[in-house]
């Protein structure tokens, strides 16, 4: 009997019957979470000024804790940074997950108790494999290695035991010993900060092993795949891992990926399944290979509540919990957790799509951005950027737009910047390379994915004719009032149009 049909009837099978709890008992797991949160809340100092120990319902609850973003928590989590106690959760936490940053901040640093890391990140991985193995039981896949991408840590303000870095950084320094019999790179190379050396190494210690699934954010584990191609010089990735069956992929969307993978991987059994797992928490796993649509988890130690997304920006919105939400309906998600974030507002827009189970696709963010590759890069990142780069330069800049060309057959891939300059830079390389700079000591995300330029090479400018934009939003119908050019976005359906239109007049 091979070692994945033993693992998973001595102990995933176990865990598959408690899943399927999120058929039947779903808003009752919720319950249980929320009781189990606010009880340990009353042991905080976070607890104590919002009255835990007074509540007794969900209303009691959304009247005593007010939504936060990380401007509202960031004191209190710097003061977990510098070694206080009981503050947001009960006890010291000495991990913290570093993610990129807010209008104020380079990065955001989210606390990862040791509660958290076991029933949420590390919860999380399990039942991905069981969900995997409960929907191909004649999988092989433990009985090869797993191939893991993960990022860098560092010191915590030389915190002794503290560190702060990528959460898959936190996830492998902290993992099962017996998980690195089924795993690879080695842990001194999968924490390697050079990823350009990183992404060598892995390619060559992994060249000749038996590696059966992937586990990574979809832009770099192709950046790695290229690698090792480039090494094997074979032309299917099946040639160099005969076995290799499934990968499992989240951080980005996976749709402007998946013909690249297609030609890469050209065998009929390949299987791919999504996660949504971030540095805050991990929240969804795709369960059903026939649906898009992941399930959401709900017994991880995070109670969730939702805001429309039409009243996000409204002064006084609503705010429902899980029982409260409809199908088809966007909304904004707010999360509550054994790291100690509080109806905390993680940016993310979802649409439910069944309550019965509750699973959803997401949507999107709360804001203009670019997430092609994990660089999360902000509206207020680019505002930021482009007035330091006039200053320098002495450009004036009436609009613009931008938005990712994603990865070629090299694992190559950009931003594209489509620019209307009222004066023009003069020196348009200058600018580029000044804004690519100002966006890398802005954006912390951004300034890992350009790193010696392995992967997202130096951004383009192309310079749009007069008018240009204005033309475009009344080809829209949207000329004047309040419609706005969007900023950023991870599509290129609006930038392709304004490209089309550029050589074009009114």
């Amino acid at each position: 009997m091979s070692l994945t049909k033993i693992a998973n009837r001595l102990y995933f099978h176990r865990r598959q019957v408690e899943l399927e709890r999120h058929e039947k008992d779903a808003l009752q797991m919720q319950n249980e979470v929320f009781s189990y949160l606010v009880e340990r809340g009353k042991e905080t100092e976070y607890g104590r000024n919002h009255l835990f120990n007074t509540i007794r319902t969900y209303e009691d609850f959304a009247q005593n804790v007010p939504v936060n973003t990380y401007e509202e928590l960031k004191d209190d989590i710097d003061r977990m940074r510098h070694g206080e106690r009981n503050v947001l959760w009960p006890g010291m936490v000495k991990w913290f997950a570093k993610s990129s940053g807010t209008t104020n901040d380079k990065s955001k640093f989210i606390p990862v108790s040791a509660e958290g890391l076991q029933r949420i990140h590390y919860q999380g991985g399990t039942d991905v494999v069981a969900f995997y193995l409960a929907n191909y039981p004649l999988s092989r896949m433990l009985d090869g290695k797993g191939l893991i991408l993960g990022g860098s840590h560092s010191p915590n303000y030389n915190m002794a035991g503290s560190l702060v870095g990528d959460l898959s950084a936190i996830l492998i320094e902290n993992i099962n010993p017996l998980a690195n019999l089924v795993r690879v790179p080695k842990k001194q190379t999968a924490l390697l900060s050079d990823f350009e050396l990183k992404r060598d190494r892995i390619a060559r210690e992994t060249l000749n092993k038996n590696v059966t699934n992937l586990s990574g954010v979809p832009s770099w584990m192709l950046s790695v795949l290229v690698r090792v191609m480039e090494l094997s010089g074979k032309q299917h990735l099946e040639e160099v891992w005969p076995n290799l069956e499934v990968f499992f992929h989240g951080g980005i969307a996976f749709t402007p990926y998946r013909k690249q993978y297609e030609q890469l991987i050209t065998k009929s059994d390949m299987h791919y399944m999504e996660t949504y797992n971030a540095s805050e928490g991990f929240f969804g796993i795709q369960n059903d290979p026939a649906d898009s649509a992941m399930l959401l988890m709900l017994d991880y130690g995070v109670f969730y509540e939702f805001i429309p997304m039409d009243e996000f920006e409204s002064e006084h919105p609503t705010v429902v919990p899980l029982s409260g939400v409809e199908v088809g309906k966007n909304y904004v998600m707010l999360i509550s957790t054994s790291c100690g974030l509080w109806r905390y507002q993680i940016g993310d827009t979802i649409r439910f799509t069944s309550k019965n189970p509750y699973k959803f696709v997401i949507t999107g963010r709360t804001k203009y951005f670019i997430n092609a590759f994990g660089e999360e890069l902000i509206q207020d990142n680019a505002e930021k950027a482009l007035e330091a780069t006039c200053k320098q330069t002495g450009a004036v800049i009436l609009e613009y737009t931008a938005a990712p060309i994603y990865m070629n057959e090299k694992a190559k891939c950009r931003h594209q910047w489509l620019i209307e300059f009222a004066k023009e830079p003069e020196d348009m390389k200058e600018f580029a390379l000044i804004l690519d700079n100002k966006l890398q000591e802005i954006n912390s995300d951004y300034e890992a994915k350009r790193f010696h330029d392995v992967t997202l090479q130096q951004l383009e400018i192309i310079k749009a004719r007069p008018h240009l934009f204005n033309d475009w939003l009344k080809s829209k119908g949207k000329l004047g009032g309040q419609h706005k050019v969007p900023r950023l976005s991870n599509s290129r359906k609006n930038i392709e149009e304004m490209l089309a239109m550029n050589g074009k007049g009114s």
